[in-house]
């Protein structure tokens, strides 16, 4: 017997990890992207969010402004589905926990979601690139990763939620800010 793939399905596992369908996500967790789960926006999350950016539609310092408050309401809903609050930063030791979010998967998910928001056409400031790191152990720091935008100027800007809860809001800086920092904890 031959099984029928609806075309959501095909693009859902055609999508890498963290990768954003329609408006449901493949969200990481356990760090290292050890445990998916799938997160579905409701309606209501996904108009308050549109609303959000399109309000903030006169500038990137808005738009940016905007993209704090609709990657905290990812965010929240992420955390309510896992069932488990993720705890700001990564507690040392406690990889493979479901809900707990290293820099990796914090940096994945972020990554994810503005990638929708800018598929959605809700981007009118920022381009999603490429997530990026810092740090490297002999330079006295520990890697880390985030999600990064850039503006119609070509100003690009770190997208960092990996400092708060799951639901806080991320540290939205110039990209070249955030690579300086990141030594004893420094944010």
């Amino acid at each position: 017997m031959i099984k029928r793939i609806s075309a959501g399905v095909l693009v859902s596992l055609m999508l890498p990890p963290g990768m954003a369908s329609a408006q449901s996500f493949n969200v990481c967790h356990g760090y290292d992207c050890t445990y998916r789960t799938k997160v579905t926006l409701s309606s209501k999350e996904e108009s308050r969010i549109r609303t959000l950016l399109q309000k903030a539609g006169r500038s990137a310092n808005d738009e940016r402004k905007a993209l704090g408050m609709a990657v905290a309401i990812f965010e929240e809903r992420g955390t309510a589905t896992i069932g488990l609050r993720d705890k700001p930063k990564m507690q040392f030791g406690k990889a493979r926990i479901k809900g707990q979010m290293d820099c990796v998967d914090e940096s994945i998910n972020t990554d994810s979601f503005l990638r929708y928001l800018q598929s959605r056409g809700w981007l009118k400031h920022h381009t999603v690139v490429r997530r990026t790191t810092r740090g490297s152990f002999i330079d006295g720091r520990y890697p880390h990763w985030t999600a990064v935008i850039k503006d119609t100027s070509e100003q690009s800007w770190a997208v960092d939620s990996w400092y708060e809860a799951g639901g806080g809001l991320p540290d939205i800086m110039p990209l070249q800010e955030w690579k300086r920092r990141g030594y004893r904890g420094e944010r």
